[in-house]
């Protein structure tokens, strides 16, 4: 598990630490495979921090349904990851989370 992040997500915003160094691949023999051409491919991290949640139109908070600890499947998101003392993480909104590991 990582430390504690000294810092936390807005409205229905996660944190994510991805789980394998995405765009290249490494072989038993070394030879490291750089990314594909394929965008579209599927990564898998471990949600480290949630926000409270979106607003509805009347106000109320609408909960986020992942919880620290869910390992979940996303797509690459557009903005680059941020690194916390040497660590990558992506925030993103709930919404782009396509699956959590049951």
């Amino acid at each position: 598990m990582a430390k504690k992040l000294s810092f936390k997500p807005l409205g229905d915003r996660v944190v994510v630490r991805p789980s394998e160094k995405e765009g290249e691949k490494r072989l038993a023999s070394g030879i490291i495979i750089p990314e594909t051409v394929d965008k579209e491919k599927l990564l898998k991290g471990e949600v480290v921090a949630i926000g409270p949640g979106r607003r509805n139109d009347d106000g109320k908070r609408i909960p986020i349904e992942v919880k620290p600890g869910d390992t979940v499947f996303f797509k690459k998101p557009w903005d680059e990851p941020i690194k916390v003392n040497d660590v990558e993480y992506y925030v993103f909104p709930e919404s782009d989370i396509l699956l959590i590991n049951a």
